[in-house]
């Protein structure tokens, strides 16, 4: 994949030892399973933002952001894992892969929001 997107210094994701780490913020109880784009919070960090339809609860929104982005991205559930924010809107979320390859898919979606399970 050759993604020729903005640069990665813009970019929600980090290069990590087996894969990348994505800074999310979820709306849940959101009406949809979609991601939405970039955003950026109050200190210019960079954050993907998304909604999932349920609600946030024992793990329910959780398990549901990890399943939206397995879907949207075309990886496994068992590529994805909750670093940090188990209970926050701002989330941490490590993919395990090629981080080139898997940097490519974040850049490919993020030029086509709205993607996602509906």
């Amino acid at each position: 994949m050759a993604w020729r997107g903005p640069l990665l210094t813009t970019m929600p994701c980090k290069r990590a030892a087996d894969g990348v780490t994505v800074r999310l913020r979820v709306t849940p109880r959101g009406g949809a399973n979609r991601i939405e784009g970039r955003g950026e919070d109050a200190n210019g960090e960079p954050h993907l933002r998304l909604r999932v339809s349920t609600v946030a609860e024992k793990g329910k929104a959780n398990d549901a952001v990890l399943k939206l982005l397995a879907k949207t991205w075309g990886l496994p559930r068992s590529s994805f894992s909750l670093v940090s924010g188990d209970t926050g809107r701002i989330k941490i979320v490590a993919v395990k892969g090629d981080p080139e390859n898997l940097i490519a898919r974040i850049g490919l979606s993020l030029e086509s929001p709205a993607k996602g399970a509906r």
